[in-house]
């Protein structure tokens, strides 16, 4: 785990310009925008919302003013006229069709979704699902987990893992806390945005451990009541007892590639699926997809080919991008497709209470589509779909 997340995140930020504190960022560069007036389609295509983007701090006093940078994605009007945001990387821009640079929030109250990144990474190296979620009707917070991001690990500013473990679901309540305030306060833009009895979090790697954490418990951390499931993707599990994995009783998808020699699937997920209470839960193997099918590390590889970026920053990337974009792995847009069908129907079904989606989260449908996925179910004793 550590050397993917440290290293691409670390090359990220060392040549990724954010436009400033409020500006946008990330979304993928291949993925279409929705149609003006179009409705609800799959969950593996973009929903009905146009996707707004913005970056604030999020300050927190009761830990010695403890900042975090979080990009917020959210649903937006399409008939907005906000510009088309981009990704400066600095040696290639990055545009990102679908995605508009600060627009008002549509109308309507949406279910939160907070977002962990990896260990030393960034909080939109999996701007493709941050993505689709918002055009689904999500509303989306992505942190910088202070101390464990990619510029403390260039300035060897990074804290101990240890200690960014226990800081980690302690940022993921913040950040519950702050835009929740967003959400109560007439003058903000947020105002009325969040359904606030809807909440789940998701995050890859060492941001899938901090999934588990945050309703499981860490150490001193109590779970919080507040988050009603969790999607951990190639979750680390180290550090988390039998006894908190067993604890977690919300309704939880698990995510990971057969492939994925940096946190395999046995025994991280396979520990979590096997201990874990809440339900139903749903366990998607993927296919041949290794640990960084999960980001967007080929969109930044690409871009920086086309532009002829050289060594030793192109050679970095390529290094990581054997673990996402190898001849051999699963093709890594479907690999971002298939993730995109799963976790959105999965919320969409658990936060927005709606069965439009619940097809897709069937054995037999995985099974006469031949997904690249093999898909475990525990389902709630409805008995929708106990094969």
């Amino acid at each position: 785990m550590r050397r993917f997340v440290v290293t691409l995140g670390a090359l990220v930020a060392a040549t990724a310009v954010l436009v400033g504190p409020s500006a946008p960022s990330g979304a993928g560069a291949t993925r279409p925008s929705v149609p003006q007036g179009s409705h609800a389609g799959p969950p593996d295509a973009p929903g009905r919302y146009a996707v707004g983007l913005s970056t604030v701090r999020m300050v927190d006093p009761a830990r010695a003013d403890r900042t975090l940078t979080v990009d917020i994605w959210y649903p937006a009007d399409k008939r907005s006229d906000a510009p088309t945001a981009s990704l400066d990387l600095v040696f290639a821009r990055l545009p990102l069709p679908g995605v508009l640079a600060g627009p008002e929030a549509a109308r309507g109250s949406f279910p939160l979704v907070v977002f962990s990144h990896g260990n030393g990474g960034v909080r939109f190296q999996s701007w493709f699902l941050m993505q689709d979620l918002a055009s689904h009707g999500f509303m989306v917070a992505a942190p910088d987990h202070a101390g464990n991001t990619a510029i403390d690990a260039i300035a060897g500013t990074s804290d101990p893992i240890a200690v960014a473990a226990a800081n980690r679901p302690r940022d993921v309540s913040f950040v519950i806390d702050q835009m929740l305030a967003h959400d109560r306060d007439p003058a903000d833009p947020l105002h009325r945005r969040i359904d606030e009895g809807d909440i789940a979090v998701a995050g890859h790697s060492f941001g899938g451990f901090t999934a588990l954490a945050t309703v499981g418990g860490f150490l001193d951390y109590q779970p919080d009541p507040r988050v009603d499931a969790i999607v951990p993707v190639a979750p680390a599990t180290f550090g988390l007892t039998d006894e908190q994995l067993a604890s977690i009783d919300v309704p939880t998808l698990l995510i990971g590639g057969t492939s994925d020699t940096v946190v395999p699937i046995e025994p991280g997920i396979v520990r979590a699926w096997d201990l874990i209470s809440g339900r139903p839960e749903y366990r998607v193997d993927l296919l041949a997809a290794g640990h960084n099918s999960f980001t967007n590390v080929c969109d930044i590889r690409d871009a920086y080919v086309a532009a002829g970026v050289g060594q030793p920053i192109l050679g970095f990337v390529e290094e990581q991008a054997e673990d996402g974009c190898a001849p051999e792995l699963l093709p890594i847009d479907e690999a971002h497709r298939v993730s995109d069908l799963y976790v959105v129907s999965f919320l969409t079904e658990e936060l927005q209470g709606s069965s439009r989606y619940g097809r897709y989260l069937t054995t037999r449908y995985a099974e006469r589509h031949d997904l690249p996925v093999d898909l475990l179910v525990k389902p709630e004793n409805r008995g929708r779909d106990a094969a």
